[in-house]
């Protein structure tokens, strides 16, 4: 663990909840090995809280990251936003610079080096329609899969699908139809009592599940595939 100084740089965690984040854990174990002078924290930011925190951020210059549910809000409420984020509408990280935070979305680029291992073949099927739903779309606009979406809300569905039909994405509701990689983009299994984000007759010729909620021991759903 990073050793705390007067002098260390803190580094942020924003998202509700945030209690089950091993990113502190993983953050401050590289900060430890480089040598670093600087300590990364967890803060639970409820949803009416959001703007004022990412003020005060700003005002004192704190960099980090965001989670689930804030993703879509902080890219609307960040006065700059790098090009990634504001095609996808979603930050997950961001740093102070002259005065300002900007954000990024970084999260495209992670899931694909995750996923690329794994040969996910297409269709996609993704359940969820927030922040990280918008990183695998697309990423499977990068790939060139057909990307059918699932959600609870079928107006947020039908949102979605068209969102990622105008950033290029060849996306439709899930019609039931057969997929080869099923991907969680929902807060399902951050507790260990949530249900399944996909029914085990849903998965059917499924070939690769990918959970982009972590959890120690992985998720009930990924055991269970």
């Amino acid at each position: 663990m990073a050793k705390i100084a007067a002098s260390s740089r803190p580094l942020v965690l924003i998202g509700d909840p945030v209690a089950h984040s091993v990113s502190p854990v993983m953050y401050n174990t590289a900060i430890a090995a480089l040598g670093l002078d600087a300590v990364y924290f967890a803060m639970r930011t409820e949803k009416s809280a959001l703007p004022h925190v990412l003020r005060a951020l700003e005002a004192v210059g704190i960099a980090g990251n965001v989670t689930v549910p804030h993703k879509v809000s902080a890219a609307k409420l960040l006065i700059r936003v790098t090009s990634a984020a504001k095609e996808l509408g979603a930050v997950n990280t961001f740093w102070p610079e002259g005065g300002r935070l900007v954000g990024d979305n970084t999260e495209v680029r992670g899931l694909l080096d995750a996923l690329t291992p794994l040969d996910p073949e297409g269709p996609w099927l993704v359940n969820g329609t927030g922040g990280a739903a918008r990183a695998v779309a697309a990423a499977a606009r990068k790939v060139g899969v057909p990307l059918l979406v699932q959600s609870r809300d079928r107006e947020r569905c039908a949102q979605f699908v068209a969102w990622a039909r105008d950033l290029g994405v060849d996306g439709r509701q899930d019609d039931g139809s057969p997929v080869g990689t099923a991907l969680n983009a929902t807060p399902l299994g951050v507790k260990s009592t949530d249900g399944l984000p996909f029914s085990e007759e849903r998965m059917g010729e499924c070939k690769t599940a990918f959970d982009l909620v972590y959890a120690r021991g992985e998720t009930r759903w990924i055991r269970i595939c």
